[in-house]
């Protein structure tokens, strides 16, 4: 499943309740139908993301109530529900970043699985530089993809890094030229889909798990796991396909 954020004339800002929704909405739905064996998440136009709408932070205006306590809530009930949504998602999600991402941008890539980016894309965790902080989660989502000294780096300068610097960070994993992104997108997610379903999505919760987990937690969980994957088809399958030295033929049962 491939989805665009689409409002290129706004440079795809994430912030409104109704985007917030509309990526929940089709992210669930990816999550529910087992057919979907990843989604790919890139912007329309120029942009990947620039993060929440600097026109709606007046007061009274997007998640800016009069009232500070209104605006907690409207954080929690807003953009919030979208990195504690990603943690939950096992299906994968493969973030194609087409060109800027940018705060709150910065960090929807941050919240998915494996991130490709074209040479034109622009990463900033730049919450500092409009006199915020990263509200939507960045300050745990970036130190753990990059480090926490880079993450800082970037959390309290505000600045931007190009896409060469972010994959020499493993911020993102790939960089192509902006013509071929969607297919090296494409790419990643046919190799992903050429595994077993299952054993994908489980892998993915465990990994997700393994963020906030101890080890010997993880280890229980995956002998829970590994337990029902055993008894799935396309365990079999990949065992005899192996043996017999066959493509196995995998059906998600």
């Amino acid at each position: 499943m491939t989805l665009r954020l689409n409002l290129p004339d706004l440079r795809n800002p994430i912030s409104d309740p109704a985007m917030v929704d509309a990526i929940i909405d089709a992210m669930t739905a990816a999550d529910r139908d087992t057919s979907v064996r990843a989604v790919i998440l890139t912007g329309e136009g120029a942009a990947f993301s620039s993060g929440g709408d600097l026109k709606r932070m007046a007061p009274g205006e997007g998640l800016r109530d009069a009232n500070p306590v209104r605006t907690i809530s409207n954080y929690r009930n807003g953009i919030q529900r979208l990195p504690l949504m990603f943690q939950k998602l096992e299906v994968p999600v493969i973030a194609a970043v087409n060109g800027p991402a940018i705060g709150a941008g910065c960090d929807l890539a941050c919240m998915c699985d494996i991130r490709i980016a074209s040479t034109a894309a622009r990463f900033a965790e730049s919450f500092v530089r409009v006199g915020l902080i990263p509200g939507d989660g960045g300050a745990w989502l970036l130190p753990r993809i990059i480090g926490f000294p880079r993450a800082t780096d970037l959390a309290l300068t505000g600045r931007t890094i190009d896409a060469a610097t972010a994959l020499d960070w493993q911020l993102v994993t790939r960089v192509t030229e902006p013509a071929a992104l969607l297919a090296a997108a494409y790419e990643a997610a046919a190799e992903i889909a050429a595994n077993p379903p299952h054993a994908v999505r489980l892998t993915k919760r465990l990994l997700r798990e393994a963020q906030e987990n101890s080890l010997s937690s993880v280890l229980n969980l995956s002998a829970a796991l590994q337990a029902s994957i055993h008894e799935t088809r396309d365990h079999e399958e990949a065992v005899s396909a192996f043996l017999e030295r066959r493509a196995p033929d995998f059906t998600g049962d």
